[in-house]
């Protein structure tokens, strides 16, 4: 005989409503919980990630400055013979391809009276060309010693993300490439600019009629070296960047690691000097 409170308890309709209800709540304070929310929106930092940004500027400047410390560049300035004209600041500026230009007029309008400032008109009257007519001899000490001014350095700071790293880290996830991508981009836009017929949008072009980009379902690192590969043609059309290994010794290298979100440690090697990141 068995004993009677062994015999299965059927709980009512109210109950078993009151346990899926609280089944329900629970599953929904989990899935708002801050450590769900967390995880949900974790996401690979980009390239305009404090920290990444930084790493990037250090891998430019050991290709444009041969140094780590881009910090030290604001005063930077020399003709290096490509046609260009004067060459300076953070990211090369050049009196020769208007970038330098904006960049004074960014400075003077926010700093009327610079040092600067009286060199605008030469600076619209090279445009395009490789004079230094107007700017000797006084334009480079004039620089260096504008570069010693917070207002300056903030300028060289601005005019970049706005001309080279904002569009080219924009462009980079619009195309679904993670961090080494963005930068892949970011630094054919520093020495290629967006135009032309070796521009950035050209290569990037031409990446595109060899690869499919993951943002349309592509395999990231074979656009990625097809990229890499456009860009090493376009570099190759001019003398003055026809060294690549700021592409076949440092951004390659990292590819072929499958570092795609450029986490340290990195080691590279530039124009034969090695560096390292730690």
């Amino acid at each position: 005989m068995r004993h009677p409170s062994s015999r299965p308890v059927r709980q009512d309709g109210t109950a078993r409503r009151t346990v899926l209800a609280m089944t329900r709540a629970s599953l929904v304070a989990f899935l708002l919980s801050p450590v769900r929310a967390a995880a949900a929106a974790w996401r690979p930092a980009g390239l305009d990630d404090p920290a990444k940004k930084e790493i990037a500027m250090r891998l430019v400047s050991s290709a444009e400055n041969s140094t780590l410390d881009w910090t030290a560049q604001y005063g930077y300035i020399e003709d290096i013979g490509d046609g260009r004209g004067y060459t300076a600041g953070i990211i090369g500026f050049c009196s020769g391809t208007g970038d330098m230009l904006a960049l004074v007029e960014l400075y003077t309008g926010r700093r009327p009276g610079n040092a600067l400032a009286r060199f605008l008109p030469a600076l619209r009257a090279v445009d395009g060309s490789d004079s230094h007519e107007g700017l000797d001899p006084h334009f480079p000490e004039d620089w260096r010693r504008a570069a010693g001014e917070r207002d300056f350095r903030r300028a060289q700071d601005d005019e970049r993300d706005r001309v080279y790293f904002d569009p080219a880290v924009r462009q980079a996830k619009a195309d679904g490439l993670r961090t080494l991508g963005q930068f892949a981009y970011y630094d054919a836009m520093v020495m290629h600019g967006e135009g032309g017929p070796e521009g950035f949008a050209a290569i990037r072009e031409r990446a595109l009629g060899r690869a499919v980009p993951p943002a349309r379902g592509g395999d990231e690192t074979a656009y990625l070296n097809a990229f890499l590969d456009a860009r090493v043609r376009a570099m190759r059309q001019e003398v003055a960047h026809s060294d690549t290994s700021r592409v076949d010794t440092a951004q390659r290298v990292f590819l072929r690691e499958g570092n795609l979100d450029l986490e340290p440690p990195l080691r590279w090697r530039v124009y034969g000097d090695d560096y390292r990141i730690d």
